[in-house]
Formats: C-alpha cells, structure tokens, sequence
C-alpha cells in the first residue's frame, strides 16, 4: 500500500513536467513544434507573394499595380506586427504559466489577449475609414497608383478582423504545443486566397474584374478562413485553457505581463513598417522602379524571413516553458538547437535565391531596368541572410528568458539605426552619380552584420546572468 501511494504522489508532483515542452528530446521536440510553425508563416507570406504575382500581371498595369501593394504594405505588416506580438506575448506568457502548473492564470491570459485584439481591430478599421488617403499621399503622387493602393487597403484594413484575431488564436495553440492545428488553419485560408486571386483579379467564371480590389477580397476572405477554423480548433483542442467572458475582462496585471513579453516583438515588427515605409519614401527619389524592386524583392524575402519567425515562435515557448520549470539543461539545449535549425534555414535560402534570382524576377512580369533592380537586390541582400537568422533566433531567446529590452534593441539596429542612415546615405550618392543603383542593396548586409556582433554581446551578458546563475 505504501508504495502505490508513494507512486501517486509522484504522479501528481510531476504532473507539471508531463507536458512535452518539458520531457520530450529538445532537438526533436523543436522540430515536431518548429516545422508546422514555419509553414504557418510562410504561408502567410504567401498572402502577399500571391497577390503581387496575379497583381503584376494585370494587362498594361501591372506595374503600376505592384508598385501599389507596395506603398500599401507598411501598414499591413504593421497590423499583424501588433496582432503577432501581441500573440507573441500570451503565447510565452501562457507556456509559463502552464508549466509551473498555474492553469487559472494561463485562461486569464488568454482571455484578455482576445480582449486586446478587439481593441488592435478596431483602431484599424477606423484608420481604413478615415486615414489612408493622408498615408498613401504621404509616398506618391502618380493618381494612378495611389488611387489603386487606396482602394486595396481600405478592403484590408476595414475587413482586418480575420487576421488579427486569428494571430492570437493561432499562438494559443502554439502555446500548448498544438501547433500543427494553427498550421491546418494558415494553410486553409492560403489555399483560399491562392484560389480567389485570379478569380477576382482577373474577372473569370461570370465575376466582374475587379483588379487590385480583388487582390484585397481573396486577401480578407482566405484570413477570415483561417480564423474560423483556429477558432473551432481552440475551443476543441485547447483543453488547458478554460473560456467565457470571465475571462476576457481585462486585467491591468495581465495586460502587463503579455506586453513585458510581447512588446519586443510588437515593436520588432512595427520597425519592418517603419523601416520599410522610410525606405519607400528614400527609394522613390531614385525613381518608382526602385520602389517597385524593392516592394517585389521585401516580399520574396519574407518567404525565407517567416520561416525563421515560425521557428522563433517554436524557440520562444519551449525555453520558456524549461526557464519557469529551472532547467537549465532544456534552455541550453533549445538555444543550441534553435539557433543551428535557424540558421540552417538561412544557408538554404541564400543557396537557392541565388539559383533563381533571374527566373524568380520574370515570374512577376518585369522587365528592363525593374527587372534588373530586382534580381540586383536578391543576389546582394541575401548575402546577410545567416546574419539576419541569428539576429531572429536570438530575439526569440531573449524574449523567452525574460530580457525583452535586449530583444528590442536588436530590432531597432537591424530595422531603424543600422538602415535608415545607411539607406539616406548611399541614395545621395546614387543620386550624385558616385554608385550605380543597384549598390543600394549593400544597406541591408551592412545592417545585420552591424546588428550581430550587438547581439552577441547580449547573449553572452544574458547568459552569466540568467542561465549560469
């Protein structure tokens, strides 16, 4: 008798440690959370990928078109860079919570992190009513591309509800380790979007032609897709977490503890808006076809960028889960293996965009010197991408140790202080006749290099003070 009690009471002591997150082999473990996770966001990126590829081929505007999606862009990253690292934010939060066994407050969480994105929506359905005509004027005055990116973005940000709500389900399931069901939702509304494009942009099948505007319907419609079904699987699946409207009330004290975690990431994204709204404003002086490369180019990127992301969002939960439980032999092991998997993502990347950096151009439809830009600007910026992976596996780490000023600092290097300047710079000299056009791609090398060698310096004070303590 003595010894089946002594058995439950070690069961129901260890029951915390139960959890995957804290038992399963790091490695392994990473990969099972980490490869749904970047599919997940590359399929994402596939949103803007698509609409640009249909987009670019509309007859005799194509261009024209691209170069709006472009000038639309910033404030698209902007509302999933509050969503996501809000999302970011509860999704740490409810790992810890769950893994030093305080269910009650992981449920409180997130409840107020869909309270929160009722908020994030609102404020951008107001700015599609009444603020976009100021910002699309603000980067062109070609009428007929402004009028084009004016229509595209109201659509998505008045309709904006699908993806911000679905970023906060979809880290709800990454938080208790389900994140192969967010990775069913993402694809689900991809594959919508990818269907919709050329039905709605083109006009087939008796609909009319709707050109850019359908490009923003097949956009909103395939993220309200993916909402609904994160939705249906977290009420499901998400049995850690307890709902009802208890819950959502909002709490200053949780608030607080999602953004201690989420704002790095918030702000981290927000800076890819900033950054690339500046750099739309620098690059235009040189000419629209800049823009265009560039707008072209950020978006092919991003296919490889989201994947590291997907695998930042597998590093954050699983060390920070080991880091509430103390074991310091799990939170070694996911920076190891987050970092090695990162950049092995990173290599293969630069490897392939190499390969079919021209083909690549041709399948959006530019030519001559837009054309050239672009491939210009694959072949130079990819050279820093295992820079850029280490940069986003260790804001993933520090994010998940706590160290949320560290990981904020990152972003503001590699996405403002490192770029803006370098960019300002170097077009004065284009302008000046000094560097050919196509060397203003070296901007983005110099940043993430520059940006490293700061994050090494964090990691290794982070270490000694959170880890070897």
């Amino acid at each position: 008798m003595e010894k089946k009690l002594n058995s439950r009471e070690i069961r129901e002591k260890t029951s915390i440690s139960e959890n995957r997150m804290g038992t399963a082999p790091v490695g392994k473990l990473m990969l099972s959370m980490g490869l749904p996770m970047i599919v997940s966001m590359m399929l994402q990126a596939v949103y803007n990928i698509v609409d640009s590829a249909f987009v670019s081929n509309i007859p005799e505007e194509g261009e024209a078109a691209l170069n709006a999606l472009t000038l639309a862009f910033p404030v698209q990253m902007l509302m999933v860079a509050i969503a996501i690292g809000t999302g970011v934010g509860a999704n740490a939060l409810v790992a810890k919570c769950l893994g030093q066994g305080e269910n009650e407050k992981a449920s409180k969480t997130a409840g107020n992190a869909i309270f929160l994105a009722t908020i994030i929506y609102l404020l951008f359905a107001g700015f599609g009513l009444v603020g976009v005509e100021g910002y699309i004027a603000s980067q062109s005055g070609n009428k007929l591309i402004a009028d084009m990116a004016i229509e595209y973005l109201q659509i998505c940000c008045v309709l904006s509800f699908g993806i911000v709500y679905f970023s906060i389900f979809e880290k709800l399931l990454q938080a208790t380790g389900k994140s192969m069901y967010s990775t069913i939702a993402q694809i689900s509304g991809a594959v919508v979007n990818i269907v919709l494009d050329p039905i709605l942009i083109y006009g087939l099948f008796g609909i009319p032609q709707m050109g850019v505007r359908g490009a923003a319907w097949a956009t909103v419609i395939g993220q309200c897709v993916s909402l609904f079904i994160a939705v249906l699987f977290h009420f499901k699946v998400n049995r850690e977490i307890k709902n009802g409207w208890s819950y959502m009330k909002p709490s200053a004290a949780v608030v607080k503890g999602i953004y201690a975690i989420g704002l790095p990431a918030v702000i981290a994204q927000a800076l890819m808006s900033l950054m690339t709204y500046l750099l739309n404003i620098i690059f235009v002086q040189m000419g629209e076809n800049v823009v265009t490369a560039y707008g072209l180019y950020y978006k092919i990127q991003q296919f490889l960028l989201f994947a590291a992301f997907g695998l930042r969002d597998a590093i954050t939960p699983i060390i920070s889960f080991n880091h509430g439980k103390g074991s310091r032999i799990r939170v070694q092991e996911g920076i190891k293996f987050g970092m090695m998997y990162t950049l092995a993502i990173m290599l293969a990347g630069f490897i392939v965009l190499e390969i079919i950096a021209v083909p690549l151009a041709g399948v959006f439809g530019l030519t001559g010197e837009t054309a050239g830009l672009c491939v210009a600007a694959i072949r130079i910026i990819s050279f820093c991408y295992m820079f850029a992976g280490a940069n986003i596996a260790f804001q993933g780490i520090f994010q998940a140790l706590d160290s949320g000023i560290e990981s904020l600092i990152l972003s503001v290097c590699r996405q403002f202080l490192f770029v803006i300047p370098v960019a300002w710079g170097l077009s004065k000299l284009v302008l000046n006749g000094v560097l050919s056009t196509e060397l203003i791609w070296i901007t983005f090398p110099v940043a993430e290099g520059l940006t490293v060698l700061v994050a090494m310096i964090f990691m290794r004070r982070i270490y000694c003070r959170k880890i070897q303590a």
